[in-house]
């Protein structure tokens, strides 16, 4: 993916707002990111699949600091506290100090862990998010949502860390395995489907295209969802209003992702299962029309997700974990929902039966 220029958006944060640099050759482009490390000390995370492809190319700019890396395992099983407590030992080993930097080389797991590593170091230093996946460009590299996983759920343990940087480089998506393409795109949908129709109709017109990885496609979606992103982080930045819409279908997604043990589906596929389930139970309360699922559910499908819920899952146990979800408040499920495309709202007290309705429902139905 080349010959575009690079695309620059702006998480508008005061004093704390930082650049989102989307384009071709970025983690080549030493210039561009190096005069953002402040100190002496740098800790790049990163996995055993990515580190060996894309770390050869931003050691050149890290010439003349004292640095290491540390490697994760692939997979969300591997977001884990323990993997903190190695991280943290490593930045230990360097002799960080509190103008460090954590450079964040990988998809979603490695950006959450090392923010928040960053976070818990001396109470919180400087990370850069270098984001190489799809879904990570489109969404966890942007607006410092940091955490782990607990085996009672997912993300349980986290901070806000925003990054100084986000340098998402495109030509690291050609390595990207077809599965883990295909759920970033959920991000991008789900972007579409809570707050933009045109943009909804946008990605249905591209659908092909963005299935076959055309890169200016590409780029123009990544681009047009980062800077709907950047917009709610900037109005909403630690999620006390608007941001909880853009966990629409996470609730389920999550729960999902959970009775799985974080292997049996891809956080997006997750995303992409849960944004149907949340379509068919706002249809089910009468706030929506059939035609909206089944609008949503032919895109899902023509990009390759899927919708079903995984087999062996039982309702009765996703409620149990969607109980655990963050949003909720005194003991009542609060979900987002919507009343059809680009009109998602956050729902208080949704009624537990209808919900188990909805999974029963969708489980038969599988």
């Amino acid at each position: 993916m080349s010959n575009f220029s690079p695309q620059n958006i702006t998480v508008a944060l005061g004093q704390r707002s930082y650049p989102v640099w989307i384009g071709a050759g970025l983690l080549a482009d030493h210039a561009r990111w190096r005069a953002l490390l402040r100190g002496r000390h740098a800790l790049v995370i990163s996995n055993t699949t990515v580190a060996p492809l894309y770390l050869p190319r931003i050691e050149a700019g890290l010439d003349g600091l004292h640095w290491s890396s540390f490697l994760l395992e692939d997979g969300e099983a591997h977001k884990s506290f323990a993997n903190v407590g190695r991280a943290l030992e490593a930045l230990g080993r360097l002799g960080a100090t509190r103008d460090a930097c954590v450079i964040a080389l990988g998809g979603g797991v490695v950006g959450d862990l090392a923010g928040f590593s960053a976070a818990c170091w001396m109470r919180g230093i400087d990370f850069i998010q270098m984001p190489t996946t799809l879904l990570a460009m489109v969404d966890s590299s942007v607006g410092g949502k940091t955490g782990v996983n607990l085996p009672v759920g997912k993300n349980l343990a986290g901070a806000f860390h925003q990054p100084r940087a986000v340098i998402a480089d495109i030509d690291t998506l050609a390595s990207l395995p077809e599965r883990e393409y295909r759920a970033g795109l959920a991000e991008v949908v789900k972007g579409a489907a809570i707050g933009d129709e045109a943009f909804f109709a946008w990605l249905e017109q591209h659908a092909d295209a963005l299935a076959a990885r055309d890169s200016g496609t590409v780029l123009e979606a990544i681009a047009r969802k980062v800077q709907y992103k950047a917009g709610v982080v900037a109005r909403d930045e630690t999620e006390q209003g608007e941001r909880a819409l853009l966990n629409l279908g996470h609730t389920f997604g999550h729960a999902i992702e959970t009775a799985g043990h974080y292997t049996a589906v891809l956080h997006g596929e997750g995303v992409a299962i849960g944004m149907r389930l949340a379509a068919q139970l706002s249809e089910r309360l009468g706030m929506s029309a059939p035609a909206d699922t089944a609008r949503l559910q032919r895109l899902l499908e023509k990009l390759g997700l899927p919708v079903a819920v995984p087999p062996g899952m039982e309702p009765a146990q996703l409620l149990a974990l969607m109980r655990l979800d963050k949003k909720n408040s005194a003991g009542q499920l609060r979900l987002i929902l919507w009343r059809g495309i680009g009109r998602a709202e956050i729902v208080a007290g949704v009624d537990e039966a209808a919900v188990l309705a909805t999974l029963e429902a969708a489980i038969a139905a599988a």
